[in-house]
C-alpha cells in the first residue's frame, strides 16, 4: 500500500499522506513520495493542489524510527535528513500550482510545518495545530522560516518556544488558517472552495505566487521593479491576450 496516494480529479490533483494508524507521520520515504508527486501534479497539467492526510489526522510529525535515526546520527547524516525536507519547502514555494493545504484533526510539529508550507490552508472546526518540538529540546528551525513570513515576530515566537496546541478557529485568527468549515460538511466545502481555481489563469496564477514569495526581503523600490517585469510578461500570456480580447467585445 502506498503510503502517499496521488491522483487528479477535474483538473485538481488531490495527494493524501496514507499512513492513518500512525497519524500520518514523516519520514524520508513520504517526504520523497511528496516530492515526486508535486512534480507530477505540475506534469500533468493540474491547476491546483489539495493535501490532505487519510484517516483521523492530517500529520502528527515525524514518526518514532526517524526520531530514532536523529539520535543515532552524525552531524553529516542529520543535515542531510534536515535537507531532505528543506528541498521540500522549496519545492512547495516554487510549484507553479497553488498548493492547499486540507487539515482534518491534528496537524502537529512537522505535520503543522508541512501545513504551513502551503499556500493556503482550509481547517476542520475539530482541527488542532501546534509547534510542540521545543518539549523536546528540538526547534523547528525551516519551518520559523515560513511561519516568520505569516505571522508577526511576537506571536511566532510565542508558539515556537512554548509549543501550545491551539485550534482551528485561533489560527485563522493569527492568519495560519484561511478558512475554517463544519467537520460535517468539510470535503464538500473543500472542494468547492478549490475549484475556484479551475477557472481562473493558469498563468496568471503561476505568476502571482512566484511574484509574492519572491520579493520577500526586497526593498520598496526592487519590489516595485519586480512587479513591473511581471506585469509586463504577463501581458504577453495567451491568458491575458484571450481575456483582454474578450473584455474588449463586449
Amino acid at each position: 500500500m502506498s503510503e502517499v496516494i496521488y491522483k487528479i480529479e477535474s483538473d485538481i490533483a488531490r495527494i493524501t499522506l496514507n499512513k492513518p494508524e500512525k497519524r500520518n507521520a514523516l519520514n524520508e520515504k513520504i517526504i520523497e513520495q511528496l516530492k515526486a508527486s508535486l512534480i507530477k501534479a505540475e506534469t500533468d497539467g493540474a491547476k491546483a493542489v489539495v493535501l490532505s492526510g487519510a484517516g483521523k489526522d492530517f500529520c502528527s510529525g515525524a514518526d518514532l524510527s526517524s526520531l530514532q535515526k536523529i539520535s543515532e546520527s552524525d552531524v553529516i547524516e542529520n543535515l542531510a535528513d534536515a535537507e531532505n525536507l528543506m528541498e521540500l519547502f522549496l519545492l512547495m514555494r516554487r510549484l507553479k500550482l497553488p498548493i492547499i493545504a486540507a487539515v482534518r484533526g491534528r496537524a502537529l510539529a512537522g505535520g503543522c510545518g508541512l501545513a504551513t508550507a502551503c499556500d493556503i490552508v482550509l481547517a476542520a472546526r475539530s482541527a488542532r495545530f501546534g509547534y510542540p518540538e521545543v518539549k523536546i529540546g528540538f526547534v523547528p528551525a525551516m519551518v520559523t522560516t515560513i511561519l516568520r513570513r505569516n505571522l508577526s515576530e511576537k506571536k511566532a515566537f510565542e508558539l515556537i518556544t512554548q509549543g501550545f496546541e491551539f485550534s482551528a478557529e485561533e489560527a485563522k485568527q493569527i492568519g495560519l488558517v484561511n478558512e475554517v468549515f463544519d467537520d460535517e460538511k468539510f470535503d464538500e466545502e473543500v472542494t468547492r472552495y478549490v475549484s475556484i481555481y479551475k477557472n481562473i489563469s493558469q498563468s496568471a496564477v503561476s505568476l502571482t505566487k512566484k511574484l509574492l514569495y519572491q520579493i520577500d526581503g526586497l526593498s520598496f523600490e526592487a519590489s516595485m521593479q519586480i512587479g513591473a517585469e511581471v506585469n509586463t510578461i504577463a501581458r504577453f500570456t495567451e491568458d491575458c491576450r484571450k481575456g483582454i480580447q474578450k473584455f474588449l467585445s463586449k
